[in-house]
């Protein structure tokens, strides 16, 4: 039996889904073998619910349905009914239905901006998920209190709808004291479709306090600005990887507007500062109405979960921090998050390229769990039959990891480096930002230190720079994976590859004046010149077969 099936009344009743909640049947089976569900009527009667449905036979189930333990028990009876009678019976009764479980009608459209009905759209309230029709309509049946939006999942052949360069639009807040709420959308269609466009991934602003605000606003702002400029004849989205702010709910709106207007649309997701510290995350909390963690974020930017298409991408946004309140939380996807994918996912063709964005790496081992999502094998399986790039912050380090053949991780530097303690993250990586460039099938990527040359790809250390490898050259590769080749030169004579290595970085360390952490990166490698060496150069090589080279004199 298929518990996602649709009961349809009619076309213009459109879709109930037994699994959205306003029904909960243990068995969604047809009366007979190969019939049709037609219709399903619900009828208040005391804290009872009674339901029939029919299959194109003519015969039918009738049911008492009642509350025990958050669940619902099913009687089984057999009957006859007439089809007619209980079309009208759908139409008559489903609103009470509704009411009799708190739960609110989201009625909307999706159209063009020449009102041309779009078709085949998702939307969701975060858990529940439907289709517009040919007409351009849908229906959801939600808890606006647990759910307090509904939002769209934009097609790749529209716009992404912003506001002042900000994602904006795709989402809409429920009214909670209404049964029914009207949702329309509007989505302007792309003059021609996208090939290639240009994904900037910006992790942990983590502004706490004025001061560090203006340090966003002068160092990284600027910088993001710049690069949007020189790549101005490609379409750019921003995604901001969570800790956009440091529990501080008042920076919000400053942080919104300092990312606004810079030359792309600038979406945003969660990280464990972004909750409002006094509550849980409204998983965890019995009664939203009273406040809940995510209530500040959903205010300033829209849903913790969403999706949007362009080009050949499927883009993924989600929530990977579990929040207890006054900052305590768990790296984990909670069930309802992972439910929530699978059913998104469920739209996506397999083999297509999903790109999910989150907080929290799933995927570390240079440190112990490396503050990854404790669940993370769970999401992997649903990603599995797809080509993944997975975006990540959180640990201010950087680290490229692949737990599969099909996924990769780029769990990046931060743009506040080390907590704005200097220009640097606790591995050395510079303070910056992730520039993906995207032409079909085809995804390139290029770390971006602020300040400095996008060709600037490693740091070069001299003999006696790196105080527990005094005798060496040492080269900090921060975006290193597996695929790279890093060759040095003595003297202008190929000496071989340099020897990896893990360590604290001495840069980090000198930014901290000598206070070591105990994390240790393996983006490190080393080579020892002889001791009448007049240079050494050494000579990177990334995966796509870019070149990166730094001489040093001795």
């Amino acid at each position: 039996a298929d518990r996602r099936r649709c009961i349809s009344a009619s076309a213009d009743l459109g879709c109930f889904w037994a699994h959205h909640g306003f029904l909960r049947f243990p068995d969604c089976r047809p009366v007979a073998d190969g019939a049709d569900l037609i219709g399903v009527v619900v009828v208040l009667a005391s804290s009872s619910v009674h339901c029939c449905w029919t299959g194109s036979c003519g015969s039918g189930i009738w049911g008492l349905l009642t509350e025990g333990e958050g669940t619902m028990k099913l009687e089984q009876k057999w009957y006859s009914a007439a089809r007619g009678t209980l079309f009208a019976a759908v139409l008559l009764f489903q609103l009470n239905a509704i009411a009799a479980f708190g739960q609110t009608v989201v009625k909307g459209s999706v159209k063009d901006n020449t009102g041309k009905p779009i078709s085949g759209v998702v939307v969701t309230d975060g858990a529940h998920f439907n289709t517009t029709d040919a007409e351009g309509n849908y229906v959801l049946n939600t808890d606006p209190t647990r759910y307090p939006m509904v939002y769209i999942s934009t097609p790749a052949a529209y716009e992404l709808p912003s506001k002042e360069g900000v994602a904006d639009g795709f989402y809409q807040y429920l009214d909670a004291g209404k049964s029914e709420n009207q949702c329309d959308f509007v989505l302007t269609k792309r003059q021609k479709p996208v090939d290639e466009f240009v994904y900037i991934v910006l992790s942990d602003p983590q502004v706490r306090n004025e001061k560090q605000l203006d340090r966003f606003r002068t160092e990284t702002v600027p910088d993001l600005k710049q690069t949007a400029d020189s790549l101005k004849n490609f379409e750019i989205v921003g995604m901001g990887l969570g800790d956009l702010v440091w529990d501080a709910m008042n920076l919000y709106a400053p942080y919104r507007q300092a990312v606004s207007n810079l030359g792309m649309t600038m979406f945003q997701l969660m990280g464990n500062h972004d909750f409002n510290l006094l509550y849980k995350s409204i998983t965890q909390t019995d009664h939203p109405a009273d406040g809940y963690g995510e209530q500040n974020y959903y205010q300033s930017f829209g849903p913790a979960n969403y999706s949007f298409n362009i080009g050949k991408v499927h883009v993924i946004a989600m929530k990977d921090i579990d929040y207890d309140g006054n900052k305590k939380y768990t790296e984990r996807f909670t069930p309802e998050d992972l439910d929530w994918l699978r059913k998104d996912l469920s739209y996506v063709p397999k083999g297509n390229i999903v790109f999910l964005n989150v907080h929290a790496p799933v995927a570390n081992n240079t440190v112990a769990a490396g503050g990854n999502a404790r669940n993370a094998n769970a999401l992997f399986q649903l990603l599995r039959p797809y080509q993944v790039h997975i975006f990540s912050g959180h640990t201010h380090f950087y680290e490229n990891q692949s737990p599969a053949p099909t996924i990769y991780e780029h769990n990046i530097g931060a743009a506040c480096g080390a907590w704005w303690a200097g220009h640097v993250n606790r591995c050395g990586a510079p303070n910056g930002y992730l520039v993906v460039q995207v032409k079909g099938d085809d995804v390139k990527w290029r770390y971006k230190a602020t300040g400095c040359s996008p060709d600037y790809q490693f740091r070069l250390y001299q003999p006696g720079e790196f105080e527990s490898q005094k005798d060496y050259i040492v080269a900090n590769i921060w975006d290193w994976d597996w695929t790279y080749t890093v060759n040095w030169y003595e003297d202008g004579v190929l000496k071989g590859a340099m020897q990896a290595f893990d360590d604290e970085d001495q840069d980090y360390i000198n930014m901290v004046k000598g206070k070591k952490t105990g994390y240790r990166t393996r983006h490190l490698f080393r080579a020892q010149p002889s001791k009448d060496a007049k240079s050494v150069k050494v000579v990177v090589k990334n995966r796509f077969g870019e070149i990166f080279t730094e001489e040093i004199k001795l």
